[in-house]
């Protein structure tokens, strides 16, 4: 695969109800012809439907270090998986957690053989998460969020600078970025700054035509 692309839905009432299924149908079909691997983190409540419908990697966007049993109003590693999950989205800006819950999360996934996608939002905070060797660490400064500015261009020392810092601590980790990311020249920017790929939500889920706009996101990785 040339580079990833996450996809994070958040409550965006683009994807409501059937729209899902639509979105990640694109998602799959131009995964497989660009060669790109795609992940979506949908909606919590349509992973196990997504999973029965559509072969695409699925995540969820928040997980939650809760026991198993009886914790109302959580989602637990074990059940998401259940329902058809490869791993979580931890500590987005939008919903941030302390360390210890993230060092918590990341072991649990883990043991279950699922991906830890940890956000961080400086690169300090970068090579603080490193050292607890997640799958991916996603560098997104919060006020670049949603703002049509991609990081990549408007901060690319902090892309690099993530870099040197998680491969102190382990050359596995994947560093990828998210924060204003529209076309595919922000994808390239980002790529050739060391980014293995792209965490987007709006920049997407907003675009007139998923179809030409991931098409286009996936041209970056060329």
């Amino acid at each position: 695969m040339k580079g990833i692309i996450i996809i994070n839905c958040k409550n965006y009432l683009e994807v409501a109800g059937e729209k899902i299924l639509q979105l990640s149908e694109v998602a799959r079909d131009i995964s497989q012809s660009n060669h790109v691997q795609i992940m979506i983190a949908p909606p919590q409540n349509s992973l196990f439907y997504l999973s029965q419908c559509v072969k695409l990697p699925l995540i969820c966007q928040h997980i939650d270090d809760e026991k198993i049993g009886a914790t109302t109003g959580f989602i637990i590693p074990e059940l998401a998986k259940s329902y058809g999950a490869v791993g979580s989205l931890i500590n987005h800006s939008e919903h941030r957690i302390e360390h210890t819950h993230i060092q918590k999360l990341v072991e649990r996934l883990g043991q279950l053989n699922m991906t830890s996608i940890v956000c961080a939002a400086t690169s300090k905070e970068v090579g603080k998460l490193a050292r607890l060797n997640p799958n991916m660490i996603a560098i997104e400064p919060p006020e670049l969020i949603g703002t049509g500015k991609a990081v990549s261009k408007v901060n690319p020392s902090i892309i690099t600078k993530s870099v040197k810092e998680a491969a102190k601590h382990s050359e596995n980790i994947k560093v990828i970025c998210g924060a204003g990311i529209v076309d595919k020249t922000d994808v390239k920017s980002a790529i050739n700054l060391g980014s293995k790929g792209i965490l987007l939500a709006s920049g997407l889920i907003k675009a007139d035509a998923w179809q030409d706009k991931l098409i286009e996101l996936c041209e970056g990785f060329e």
